[in-house]
């Protein structure tokens, strides 16, 4: 039987004895993206350290239009934001690239992972921007890492990462046992890049994936093939890079 709360204090004693050895008086630099897994571990973090060593970082593409909840759980929490848009960079970036002859028509996917390995550059900027440094937290879940539902050295980075071992049914029990806002928790999970929700993009529910992850099963048999198959293709981006030894 899960039992949040008493997840809820481990990841909380973790996240101090990490801080201890890895940046006593530093701050925890954390992306606001309005959705679940950035406000729970976010309230996390304030859990954790307080709310003055928090520092929230939305990073808006040009519009975002549901900003509002990044600004809901900051406001919620107390902590102190910044807000950096992306897209003088982010547009630049793409020109350098088109007048340097890189196809950037051809692989959509090329524009979609662009936006979040630049938020991350973000991140560490401010990171080392603050007074007395800061540490970036990488907030997936088990169930994104599954199937590569990540940007490898983008949302897929960081210094340490208190959830990647819950999936997202655990997050969500997490995040009710927190008393984190009920819209943010249960809000329909979506990349924000790409204009679908993470399942329809996906093919498949969190909930189906994490009761395959969690006991192997699963009735429909295409299903699983493509679930093994995302998850074999994307395990590179949970290993540490391999280098040759001499």
């Amino acid at each position: 039987m899960f039992d949040a709360n008493k997840e809820i204090d481990g990841i909380v004693n973790w996240i101090r004895e990490w801080f201890s050895e890895n940046g006593a008086n530093a701050n925890a630099v954390i992306g606001l993206s309005g959705g679940k897994d950035s406000s729970i571990v976010a309230t996390l973090l304030v859990k954790a350290l307080g709310k003055e060593r928090v520092v929230g970082v939305m990073m808006p593409n040009g519009e975002q239009a549901d900003i509002n909840d990044s600004r809901t759980i900051a406001e919620f929490l107390g902590i102190k934001t910044y807000t950096v848009n992306i897209k003088s960079s982010y547009d630049a970036f793409l020109l350098g690239l088109s007048q340097s002859n890189v196809d950037i028509s051809s692989n959509k996917e090329l524009k979609i992972n662009l936006a979040p390995r630049l938020r991350m550059a973000t991140l560490y900027a401010v990171a080392q921007s603050l007074p007395n440094g800061g540490r970036v937290c990488n907030t997936c879940n088990a169930s994104e890492d599954y199937v590569g539902y990540s940007t490898k050295y983008g949302d897929a980075a960081g210094d340490f990462s208190p959830c990647s071992h819950y999936t997202v049914t655990e997050m969500l029990q997490i995040g009710d046992a927190l008393g984190v806002p009920k819209e943010l928790v249960h809000k329909d999970p979506s990349d924000g890049l790409s204009g679908m929700t993470d399942e329809d993009k996906l093919g498949f529910t969190y909930a189906a994936l994490d009761k395959y992850i969690e006991t192997g099963e699963m009735e429909d048999e295409e299903l699983k093939k493509r679930i093994d198959r995302l998850h074999k293709l994307n395990l590179h981006k949970l290993e540490v890079i391999p280098a040759y030894t001499r």
